[in-house]
């Protein structure tokens, strides 16, 4: 695949060589992505890309009738419109009901800052959180999403695939969903999800940490976690809400002492837009900031 392409381009272009070859698998839409899904639509899959206009409630209803009668429907709009607006209906259509669907975000937590606090989409997995029984893929390169949606695609579960705008130089997941060491220390652990993890390397290089990467962040990563610990200090790095994931953490070392430090998306109405860096850096998660939490943390 092209290296120029992001992760949702390349969603973009790979949805539809899966519609064609997975006949269960449709496409449910909210306008959002089709412009650029047009172009790649044959007509053997076009009666299964459904447009239902900028009505999110009734787009998750779609995918769960869907679901029921034996469909395998793919979801696809930015994170507030995907998982907020339509909450009870993911709760409800999907949930209560006992069927799935993979649920296809883009955008992450700003990544069109223009759009403002209404496209902005840092509060996705603490959400689906309460519902538990979601998978959840943050791929932190564009290489993972291909065996991310097909290996979504090859089951009856309920999925969340979060796309962002920015990518880690090289594919450091799994496609077992287990977490990736790539570094190891005798000071603490740092764990760094989806494209969170060439910014976490470069901020814990030097330093006697070990690394571990999630790009599959839900079921959490619990045995290569306690297989790797060794001082009993974790921090987790998530390009959304902060402390989205300490309560996993916490579950999964309960009978170790340990000290947990949750590092993301700070809560709270952002009203100046600005730029994806400047986000970047007013919440600590560009080099700079996550070294100084190292330091406060880890010291």
């Amino acid at each position: 695949m092209s290296a120029s392409l992001n992760q949702r381009e390349y969603f973009y272009s790979l949805v539809p060589r899966l519609l064609a070859q997975n006949e269960r698998t449709a496409l449910v839409l909210a306008e959002i992505g089709v412009g650029y899904l047009e172009p790649h639509l044959t007509p053997d899959i076009r009666s299964r890309v459904i447009n239902i206009g900028i009505r999110e409630q009734a787009m998750i209803g779609v995918a769960g009738g869907l679901a029921l009668a034996g469909m395998r429907p793919i979801v696809h709009t930015f994170p507030p419109f995907l998982i907020e607006r339509p909450f009870e209906h993911v709760k409800l259509d999907l949930g209560h009901q006992g069927v799935g669907a993979i649920l296809v975000s883009s955008g992450g937590s700003y990544g069109w800052p223009q759009g403002g606090e209404t496209h902005f989409g840092q509060r996705d997995v603490a959400l689906l959180d309460t519902l538990g029984e979601w998978t959840v893929h943050v791929p932190g390169h564009v290489d993972e999403v291909e065996w991310m949606l097909h290996g979504a695609a090859a089951t009856d579960d309920r999925v969340y695939i979060r796309l962002d705008g920015v990518c880690n130089d090289r594919p450091y997941g799994r496609s077992d969903g287990m977490f990736t060491v790539l570094q190891q220390g005798n000071s603490g652990t740092v764990i760094s999800v989806g494209p969170m993890t060439d910014r976490v390397l470069a901020a814990a290089s030097g330093r006697d940490l070990t690394v571990l990467h999630a790009s599959s962040i839900r079921p959490f990563g619990s045995a290569t976690l306690r297989e790797t610990l060794t001082a009993p200090d974790i921090m987790i790095v998530e390009p959304y809400l902060a402390g989205t994931s300490v309560l996993q953490i916490d579950r999964a070392i309960a009978d170790v002492r340990h000290r947990v430090l949750g590092i993301g998306v700070e809560p709270g109405e952002r009203r100046k837009y600005g730029t994806v860096a400047e986000h970047d850096r007013a919440n600590g998660l560009d080099v700079e900031g996550l070294s100084r939490s190292m330091d406060d943390f880890f010291a």
